[in-house]
């Protein structure tokens, strides 16, 4: 008899599906996060120290203090978005309002003259000031657009499998808009910005045209998301719901879940070690591939990111299909087997010899990243459902606040250690081939640091127990308890 709930239960579990134009409608919503939040800390080295000559380790503290400011904003982010209500929703109001503004904002970060950068204020370069201070004017505006659309995602379907697929898609178009960032150095390679009589460039004009660009894009797709996404849960769910969830709740109470520490300690440890040496690709690929010159360099890294976009586009959906056929933690740790290849082999496939084998690391490097965050958006879904029936509320603002809280922190330090590694290794931005010990430095890094965060990463999954058996066991009894959504 004690099986019977589960055998009847079981037969009312049909596939939810979502049709593929929603899915895609939802991933423009990675254009905003990629542009918004990364493309800034993808060039402020090559546009900050490298053009206009802030210290390497001031710019590294000033992208760590922008993310440490960026967490904190998080669980407010959260809270505001799981108590609000609206006609409208709780979510779509802060992606059309959050999104507008901050593709318009866009172009204000890289608003800086160049004369700036010999000015000093309380000792520091006033460019350094200019970076923290716009940064902290920027970031809340992202942060209300991402909390909120990353938590309408783990809204958007009740379906084990289908979680699955939607994280698939938004990672997908992610490695499409990702490319942005990457191509973000070589449009400035264009003629418009070629400095006359020599072989330099505008670095910092480029950059002011190309993110208005993309700050109109980003606009653009957040009224098209606000228009055509739905949130299933909200009229359902959450409107039946009088108490308001307090701020402690939002991020105390969510760090109380087992399986949500356990997946925010495999996304820490991922994002940890890259973001270490995030910075440290470019500069191995300029000043050891290219020998420091700096805009055949730019080109390689526009390759580089096509490769990580080529090997994002087939991470994911292979990465989404063995996770269909065995457990999602699995899936996870073959993606980290990937991304354990592609960093170790950055060694040998970074060579001056044949430039176009980095490719090859970075094509690997974007199938590990582009699998492990479309599953680790997957399971966040699965982890909120466990929440749900554990505490009797849906906080999903929450989760994705804390979340992303312990992420930004996790990536806030390592910023900030990718400064202290140049300033470690002796780079020297005013001359252009680098001492063999700096060189040797970087490489090392490079090759070593992320290796060791993934090893980590496999380990905590591995002690995850949310299995697809559980899931749907979980939500079988949500079902009965609040109805389908």
């Amino acid at each position: 008899m004690a099986q019977n709930p589960i055998i009847n239960s079981t037969v009312q579990l049909t596939r939810d599906r979502l049709p593929i134009s929603t899915k895609i409608t939802y991933g423009l919503g990675t254009a905003l996060d990629m542009w918004g939040f990364w493309l800034y800390p993808a060039v402020a080295f090559a546009v900050f120290n490298i053009y206009l000559g802030v210290d390497a380790w001031l710019v590294g503290l000033a992208l760590t203090l922008i993310r440490i400011y960026d967490a904190i904003a998080d669980p407010i982010a959260g809270w505001i978005s799981d108590n609000i209500r609206s006609k409208y929703g709780r979510r779509r109001p802060f992606i059309l309002i959050a999104g507008v503004l901050a593709g318009f904002g866009l172009p204000v970060l890289f608003l800086v003259s160049p004369e700036w950068s010999s000015t000093k204020f309380l000792g520091l370069s006033v460019v350094f000031w200019y970076m923290i201070g716009t940064s902290f004017i920027y970031i809340p505006l992202m942060t209300l657009f991402s909390i909120p659309y990353n938590s309408l995602g783990a809204e958007m379907t009740p379906d084990y499998d289908e979680r699955t697929s939607v994280m698939t898609y938004k990672s997908a178009m992610q490695k499409i808009f990702e490319v942005g960032n990457f191509y973000a150095l070589k449009f400035t390679n264009l003629s418009w910005f070629l400095l006359p009589g020599n072989a330099s460039k505008n670095t910092l004009l480029g950059m002011q045209v190309y993110t208005s660009i993309l700050g109109l894009l980003m606009a653009i797709f957040a009224i098209t998301i606000f228009i055509t996404i739905k949130e299933r849960y909200y009229n359902k769910v959450v409107v039946k719901i009088t108490k308001r969830i307090s701020l402690k709740s939002s991020f105390y109470e969510t760090l109380k879940c087992k399986p949500f520490r356990l997946i925010m300690g495999v996304g820490g440890s991922f994002v940890m070690g890259t973001s270490m040496v995030g910075a440290l690709g470019y500069y191995a690929t300029v000043y050891y591939v290219c020998g420091g010159n700096t805009i055949e360099g730019d080109n390689w890294n526009f390759w580089m990111g096509l490769a990580f976009m080529i090997g994002g586009f087939i991470g994911a959906p292979t990465l989404g299909a063995i996770a269909h056929r065995i457990e999602k933690k699995f899936a996870v740790m073959v993606a980290a087997l990937i991304g354990i290849i592609g960093y170790g082999g950055s060694w040998f496939l970074y060579t001056p010899l044949i430039p176009w084998l980095q490719t090859i690391a970075s094509g690997l490097m974007g199938m590990a990243s582009s699998g492990i965050w479309m599953l680790h958006g997957s399971i966040g879904a699965d982890v909120i459902d466990y929440d749900e029936l554990t505490t009797g509320v849906r906080r999903e603002g929450s989760f994705s606040a804390c979340g992303s809280y312990i992420l930004k922190l996790g990536n806030s330090l390592g910023y900030f250690v990718s400064g202290l590694i140049l300033s470690w290794t002796g780079f020297n931005p005013s001359i252009g081939a680098q001492k063999s010990e700096t060189i040797f430095g970087i490489r090392l890094a490079l090759a070593s640091v992320p290796v060791a965060g993934l090893l980590i990463a496999i380990y905590l999954v591995s002690k995850l127990d949310l299995t697809k058996k559980r899931c749907e066991e979980i939500r079988i009894q949500l079902e009965a308890r609040r109805g389908k959504v």
